[in-house]
Protein backbone atom coordinates (compact mmCIF):
# COMPACT_ATOMS: atom_id res chain seq x y z
CA UNK A 1 0.00 0.00 0.00
CA UNK A 2 1.10 3.89 -0.76
CA UNK A 3 2.98 5.16 1.73
CA UNK A 4 1.26 8.22 1.39
CA UNK A 5 -2.34 6.20 1.89
CA UNK A 6 -4.96 9.73 3.31
CA UNK A 7 -6.45 6.08 5.30
CA UNK A 8 -7.10 6.54 8.86
CA UNK A 9 -5.35 3.22 9.58
CA UNK A 10 -3.56 1.72 6.08
CA UNK A 11 -2.26 -1.49 8.05
CA UNK A 12 -1.77 -3.45 11.22
CA UNK A 13 1.27 -5.13 12.11
CA UNK A 14 1.43 -7.71 14.74
CA UNK A 15 4.14 -8.18 17.47
CA UNK A 16 5.38 -11.62 18.00
CA UNK A 17 3.01 -14.88 19.27
CA UNK A 18 3.20 -15.10 23.02
CA UNK A 19 5.69 -17.40 23.88
CA UNK A 20 2.79 -18.69 26.79
CA UNK A 21 0.33 -18.97 23.75
CA UNK A 22 -3.81 -18.88 24.33
CA UNK A 23 -6.50 -17.79 23.16
CA UNK A 24 -6.78 -16.02 21.44
CA UNK A 25 -3.51 -16.26 19.86
CA UNK A 26 -3.98 -20.18 19.03
CA UNK A 27 -6.91 -19.17 16.54
CA UNK A 28 -5.35 -19.01 12.76
CA UNK A 29 -6.48 -15.74 12.26
CA UNK A 30 -5.32 -14.21 15.27
CA UNK A 31 -1.87 -15.86 14.62
CA UNK A 32 -1.48 -14.85 10.59
CA UNK A 33 -2.50 -11.04 11.45
CA UNK A 34 0.75 -11.39 14.61
CA UNK A 35 2.74 -13.13 11.45
CA UNK A 36 1.46 -11.34 8.37
CA UNK A 37 -0.08 -8.38 9.54
CA UNK A 38 -3.40 -6.77 7.49
CA UNK A 39 -3.67 -4.31 5.01
CA UNK A 40 -6.82 -2.24 5.22
CA UNK A 41 -8.70 -0.80 2.27
CA UNK A 42 -11.27 2.48 2.27
CA UNK A 43 -13.70 -0.23 3.14
CA UNK A 44 -12.82 -3.80 4.66
CA UNK A 45 -15.24 -6.41 5.29
CA UNK A 46 -14.57 -9.81 7.11
CA UNK A 47 -16.73 -12.96 6.82
CA UNK A 48 -16.67 -15.98 7.70
CA UNK A 49 -18.32 -18.69 10.14
CA UNK A 50 -19.67 -17.93 13.89
CA UNK A 51 -16.37 -18.77 16.09
CA UNK A 52 -13.39 -18.27 13.29
CA UNK A 53 -12.22 -14.93 14.76
CA UNK A 54 -13.97 -11.90 13.03
CA UNK A 55 -15.21 -10.01 16.02
CA UNK A 56 -11.96 -10.67 17.95
CA UNK A 57 -9.77 -9.06 15.29
CA UNK A 58 -12.14 -6.14 14.79
CA UNK A 59 -12.22 -5.28 18.24
CA UNK A 60 -8.89 -5.51 18.53
CA UNK A 61 -8.50 -3.38 15.72
CA UNK A 62 -11.13 -0.99 17.80
CA UNK A 63 -9.79 -0.72 20.70
CA UNK A 64 -6.29 -0.13 19.18
CA UNK A 65 -7.65 2.97 17.27
CA UNK A 66 -8.66 3.80 20.82
CA UNK A 67 -12.37 2.92 20.64
CA UNK A 68 -14.54 1.96 23.54
CA UNK A 69 -14.47 -2.19 23.19
CA UNK A 70 -18.20 -1.71 24.57
CA UNK A 71 -19.23 0.38 21.21
CA UNK A 72 -19.58 4.46 20.76
CA UNK A 73 -16.11 6.91 20.28
CA UNK A 74 -13.53 7.25 22.31
CA UNK A 75 -15.01 8.37 25.31
CA UNK A 76 -14.18 5.21 27.02
CA UNK A 77 -17.64 3.89 28.83
CA UNK A 78 -16.95 1.80 32.09
CA UNK A 79 -17.87 -2.50 31.36
CA UNK A 80 -19.73 -4.55 34.24
CA UNK A 81 -18.14 -7.67 32.91
CA UNK A 82 -15.42 -6.99 30.63
CA UNK A 83 -14.47 -9.79 27.87
CA UNK A 84 -12.78 -8.33 25.52
CA UNK A 85 -9.07 -10.19 24.69
CA UNK A 86 -6.25 -8.98 24.96
CA UNK A 87 -4.85 -8.58 21.15
CA UNK A 88 -5.51 -4.99 20.93
CA UNK A 89 -1.73 -4.61 23.12
CA UNK A 90 -0.14 -7.21 20.78
CA UNK A 91 -0.96 -4.99 16.81
CA UNK A 92 0.23 -1.66 15.73
CA UNK A 93 -2.09 0.51 13.63
CA UNK A 94 0.30 1.71 10.61
CA UNK A 95 -1.55 5.58 10.13
CA UNK A 96 -2.27 7.47 7.35
CA UNK A 97 -1.88 11.14 6.41
CA UNK A 98 -5.64 11.35 7.03
CA UNK A 99 -6.27 14.64 9.20
CA UNK A 100 -9.24 12.59 11.13
CA UNK A 101 -8.47 11.18 14.17
CA UNK A 102 -12.80 10.37 14.32
CA UNK A 103 -14.10 7.22 15.18
CA UNK A 104 -17.14 4.86 16.14
CA UNK A 105 -17.45 1.66 16.69
CA UNK A 106 -21.02 -0.08 16.29
CA UNK A 107 -21.63 -3.89 17.64
CA UNK A 108 -24.98 -6.01 17.59
CA UNK A 109 -23.83 -7.77 20.90
CA UNK A 110 -23.22 -4.00 23.15
CA UNK A 111 -25.92 -1.80 21.00
CA UNK A 112 -28.88 -1.82 23.97
CA UNK A 113 -25.64 -1.00 26.66
CA UNK A 114 -24.27 1.41 24.55
CA UNK A 115 -28.38 2.95 23.32
CA UNK A 116 -29.07 3.06 27.40
CA UNK A 117 -25.68 5.12 27.84
CA UNK A 118 -26.76 7.41 25.05
CA UNK A 119 -30.27 7.96 26.11
CA UNK A 120 -29.01 8.63 29.75
CA UNK A 121 -25.92 11.20 28.65
CA UNK A 122 -26.90 13.75 26.47
CA UNK A 123 -24.88 16.67 25.18
CA UNK A 124 -25.25 19.18 23.29
CA UNK A 125 -23.73 17.76 20.06
CA UNK A 126 -26.07 14.70 21.07
CA UNK A 127 -29.59 16.02 21.77
CA UNK A 128 -31.84 13.33 24.12
CA UNK A 129 -32.64 10.43 21.30
CA UNK A 130 -35.49 7.78 23.00
CA UNK A 131 -33.84 5.15 21.12
CA UNK A 132 -35.19 2.09 22.82
CA UNK A 133 -38.71 3.46 22.02
CA UNK A 134 -37.81 2.31 18.03
CA UNK A 135 -36.60 -1.36 16.60
CA UNK A 136 -34.01 -2.39 16.90
CA UNK A 137 -33.38 -1.47 13.47
CA UNK A 138 -34.42 1.69 13.61
CA UNK A 139 -32.60 2.72 16.52
CA UNK A 140 -29.05 1.30 14.62
CA UNK A 141 -29.93 3.59 10.97
CA UNK A 142 -30.87 6.63 13.00
CA UNK A 143 -27.94 6.34 15.23
CA UNK A 144 -25.79 5.67 12.59
CA UNK A 145 -27.17 8.47 10.54
CA UNK A 146 -26.19 11.34 13.53
CA UNK A 147 -22.70 9.75 13.75
CA UNK A 148 -22.11 10.10 9.87
CA UNK A 149 -23.52 13.05 9.96
CA UNK A 150 -20.92 14.36 12.39
CA UNK A 151 -17.55 12.56 10.61
CA UNK A 152 -16.92 15.57 8.01
CA UNK A 153 -13.20 15.43 8.18
CA UNK A 154 -13.89 11.64 7.48
CA UNK A 155 -12.66 9.06 10.39
CA UNK A 156 -13.28 5.32 10.60
CA UNK A 157 -15.91 3.28 11.20
CA UNK A 158 -16.06 -0.05 12.42
CA UNK A 159 -18.99 -2.28 12.12
CA UNK A 160 -19.12 -5.61 13.69
CA UNK A 161 -22.67 -7.57 12.52
CA UNK A 162 -24.46 -4.45 11.91
CA UNK A 163 -27.41 -6.78 9.78
CA UNK A 164 -28.83 -7.84 13.21
CA UNK A 165 -32.24 -6.24 13.40
CA UNK A 166 -32.07 -5.26 9.62
CA UNK A 167 -34.52 -6.25 7.53
CA UNK A 168 -33.28 -7.57 3.50
CA UNK A 169 -34.50 -4.41 2.40
CA UNK A 170 -32.90 -2.31 5.43
CA UNK A 171 -29.37 -4.06 4.65
CA UNK A 172 -29.66 -3.34 0.77
CA UNK A 173 -29.91 0.31 1.83
CA UNK A 174 -27.32 0.05 4.22
CA UNK A 175 -24.86 -1.17 1.63
CA UNK A 176 -25.96 1.55 -0.48
CA UNK A 177 -24.85 3.72 2.32
CA UNK A 178 -21.70 2.35 2.82
CA UNK A 179 -20.94 2.20 -0.19
CA UNK A 180 -21.33 5.75 -0.37
CA UNK A 181 -18.85 7.17 2.09
CA UNK A 182 -15.49 6.96 0.50
CA UNK A 183 -16.31 10.33 -1.03
CA UNK A 184 -16.42 11.76 2.23
CA UNK A 185 -13.32 10.29 3.15
CA UNK A 186 -14.43 7.60 5.72
CA UNK A 187 -13.40 4.33 6.31
CA UNK A 188 -15.00 1.05 7.14
CA UNK A 189 -14.31 -1.60 8.79
CA UNK A 190 -16.94 -4.44 9.04
CA UNK A 191 -17.61 -8.01 10.29
CA UNK A 192 -20.72 -9.60 9.03
CA UNK A 193 -22.68 -12.97 7.87
CA UNK A 194 -24.88 -11.07 5.46
CA UNK A 195 -23.92 -11.64 1.68
CA UNK A 196 -25.90 -8.55 0.76
CA UNK A 197 -23.60 -6.11 3.26
CA UNK A 198 -20.86 -7.92 1.57
CA UNK A 199 -21.91 -7.57 -2.01
CA UNK A 200 -21.11 -3.44 -1.18
CA UNK A 201 -19.19 -1.72 -3.95
CA UNK A 202 -15.26 -1.89 -3.94
CA UNK A 203 -15.32 -3.88 -0.82
CA UNK A 204 -11.74 -5.39 -0.02
CA UNK A 205 -13.23 -9.05 1.63
CA UNK A 206 -11.48 -11.08 3.68
CA UNK A 207 -12.46 -14.74 4.80
CA UNK A 208 -11.65 -16.11 8.01
CA UNK A 209 -11.45 -19.79 8.63
CA UNK A 210 -9.85 -21.77 11.38
CA UNK A 211 -6.42 -21.70 9.35
CA UNK A 212 -6.47 -18.70 8.80
CA UNK A 213 -7.77 -15.67 5.97
CA UNK A 214 -7.32 -15.12 2.36
CA UNK A 215 -8.53 -12.35 0.17
CA UNK A 216 -11.95 -13.55 -1.80
CA UNK A 217 -14.29 -12.30 -4.55
CA UNK A 218 -17.70 -12.29 -3.34
CA UNK A 219 -18.87 -15.16 -5.88
CA UNK A 220 -15.94 -17.29 -4.07
CA UNK A 221 -17.75 -16.96 -1.04
CA UNK A 222 -18.54 -19.87 1.36
CA UNK A 223 -21.55 -17.69 2.49
CA UNK A 224 -23.01 -16.88 -0.78
CA UNK A 225 -22.33 -20.48 -1.97
CA UNK A 226 -24.84 -21.64 1.18
CA UNK A 227 -27.48 -19.09 1.13
CA UNK A 228 -27.77 -20.05 -3.15
CA UNK A 229 -28.01 -23.09 -1.85
CA UNK A 230 -30.89 -22.73 1.28
CA UNK A 231 -32.81 -20.59 -1.33
CA UNK A 232 -32.81 -23.30 -4.21
CA UNK A 233 -33.69 -26.08 -1.74
CA UNK A 234 -34.09 -25.51 1.38
CA UNK A 235 -35.18 -29.46 1.73
CA UNK A 236 -31.32 -30.04 1.42
CA UNK A 237 -30.61 -28.84 4.56
CA UNK A 238 -33.07 -30.94 6.05
CA UNK A 239 -36.09 -28.15 6.10
CA UNK A 240 -38.97 -30.09 4.67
Amino acid sequence: MAAFSTLPIREVIGDPMPEDARWPFTMGPVAQLLRDGLELSEMTILVGENGVGKSTLIEAIAMAYGLSPEGGSKNLRESDRPTESSLHERIRLVRGISRSRWGYFLRAETMHGLLTYLEENPSQYRPETLYHERSHGQAFSELLATKLGQMRDGGLLVLDEPEAGLSLLSQISLANQLAGLREDGIQVLMATHSPVLTATPGARIIELDEAGFQERSWNELMTVALYRRFLADPGYFGLE
